[in-house]
């Protein structure tokens, strides 16, 4: 595994800037006059410690709130790995970036502060990693240090989350649970001495201990056509490759493949990655492939195996998380983006809201911004997809407003 991506959740003041900048100090990622800086700031705020949390705070307006607004990305490295962590904003008006950032993501680190326990938002962070399909999560008590790191606390909360955790359908996911202060690093990337009770691993014990089967989903091979390559070289005369990201699965070469949408049939003779050639590639992957026969393939096709098909339908049922401050109501038309593909859609129905806390949903017509809810969607032409439970790659779409080309919500196909 080369590069692990952590999404962080909690509420507000729970320490998830405080743990990231935490996890970049103990793990020497923090350059001189980074440390310098937060050394400085925090004498000037009169604290007694080094606040960690400036490490990642970049805007203004988080600086001095104290509060994460937008979704920032941390990279650091270990000798295992290489990360990059989302730091996502706790607020439930942050909801769409709190999605953005853990869409992405293989692993959660959901912070709770010990003091408070298991809360509203605690709910809301749980159900969309559920939602997200997100395999590793942890579970990260934060500030035991102001519960003289009671045991008898800790227990309690993960008791708290345990019940939580059996209201969810994604009984593939792992969850973990870790006591820790990351204002002082215990149990961060150090064990602390005031937590003997607890045998368990650190936080970056439990991230470098992970292992691709642990995070990734595996399912049917799917290669968007990105771009065909035709170098109409002296040496390449003939070459015509058709680039793009490989997901789901690995593909080799000898494998019969299917081209949608026009379901012409054929077989890979060559997998090149840059200047190398290979038998196999896994998933995740950028590479070029080669087939048998010179047959019709654009960008926004589709090459699968031909085993291995994808529903081609012109409608689609759908959970929605809204971004856009206009409401999603029926008969509207937006883009779909799905993959390298972009279709023209109209909403066929707004079925209901779903409660991110677990109690049900809620029959409605339109959604408002931040809102999840389920959504039938009517496509100018077939889309092949997945859903997204088989195949996260392949059963997750954007939905592109016509007339300003925003983003106006992201979409996971049932």
């Amino acid at each position: 595994m080369e590069v692990l991506k952590i999404a962080t959740a909690g509420s507000v003041d729970d320490g998830k800037s405080t743990l990231i900048g935490r996890l970049l100090y103990d793990t020497k990622s923090l350059t001189t006059d980074k440390i310098e800086a937060i050394e400085k700031s925090s004498k000037q705020k009169g604290y007694d410690y080094l606040d960690f949390s400036l490490a990642t705070d970049g805007l203004v307006a988080e600086r001095e709130q104290g509060i994460t607004i937008d979704v920032a990305h941390i990279y650091f490295s270990t000798t295992k790995k290489s990360y990059i962590i989302a730091d996502t904003p706790g607020h439930v008006e942050y909801t769409r970036n709190m999605v953005t950032g853990a869409s992405t993501s293989q692993v959660s680190i959901i912070l709770i502060d010990a003091r408070k326990g298991v809360i509203e938002q605690t709910y809301r962070h749980f159900f969309i990693n559920n939602l997200l399909r997100v395999k590793e999560v942890i579970v990260a008590v934060n500030k035991m240090d102001l519960v003289d790191y009671s045991e008898e606390v800790y227990n309690k909360i993960k008791a708290d989350f345990q019940a939580l955790n059996s209201k969810s359908s994604f009984k593939e996911q792992n969850v973990s649970y870790i006591p820790l202060s990351a204002i002082n690093g215990g149990n961060v990337a150090d064990k602390s001495e005031n937590m003997p009770w607890y045998n368990g691993q650190t936080v970056l014990e439990h991230l470098e201990a992970l292992e691709p089967e642990d995070v990734f989903e595996t399912g049917k091979a799917r290669f968007p056509v990105q771009t065909v390559i035709r170098p109409k070289t002296e040496e390449y005369h003939d070459f015509r490759g058709y680039a793009g990201k490989l997901y789901g699965n690995n593909i080799k070469v000898g494998d019969a493949v299917t081209v949608l949408p026009s379901l012409t049939e054929s077989k890979v003779t060559k997998i090149h990655f840059f200047d190398k050639q290979f038998d196999e590639a896994t998933a995740g992957s950028s590479i070029t492939l080669e087939l048998e026969n010179d047959i019709n393939v654009t960008r926004g096709d589709m090459i699968v195996k031909s085993d291995e098909l994808p529903k081609i339908e012109k409608e689609i049922n759908t959970t929605i998380c809204w971004m856009d401050s206009k409401k999603l109501v029926a008969g509207t038309k937006y883009l779909v983006q799905h993959n390298t593909n972009r279709v023209l859609v109209k909403i066929e129905s707004v079925k209901n809201v779903i409660a991110t806390d677990y109690s049900g949903v809620t029959p409605a017509t339109q959604l408002s911004i931040n809102e999840i809810g389920e959504v039938t969607i009517k496509l100018s032409k077939a889309l092949y997809f997945d859903a997204y439970n088989d195949n996260k790659s392949n059963g997750a779409f954007i939905l592109i407003d016509v007339a300003t080309n925003t983003t106006a919500g992201v979409g996971f196909i049932n």
